[in-house]
């Protein structure tokens, strides 16, 4: 029975990681990426209520006049 020839064995693993790493490079290089990166401004939207034009007052019990 020959025996198993394993000289080629770590070019062949060396070259494979090469290639991954080259591989996986080409495919992060295609995204792009922010520069600097901000916090998102949102534009709060008020809506008018009817409550805001009229004069309304809450009245708490605690604060009326004792009796």
């Amino acid at each position: 029975m020959p025996q198993l020839d394993t000289s080629t064995w770590l070019v062949t693993i060396i070259a494979m990681i090469l290639m991954l790493f080259i591989l996986i490079q080409l495919k992060f290089h295609k995204y792009s990426y922010p520069l600097s990166p901000a916090p998102k401004t949102f534009k709060s939207t008020s809506f008018p209520t009817p409550w805001e034009t009229k004069w309304t007052k809450i009245y708490s019990p605690l604060l009326l006049p004792q009796q």
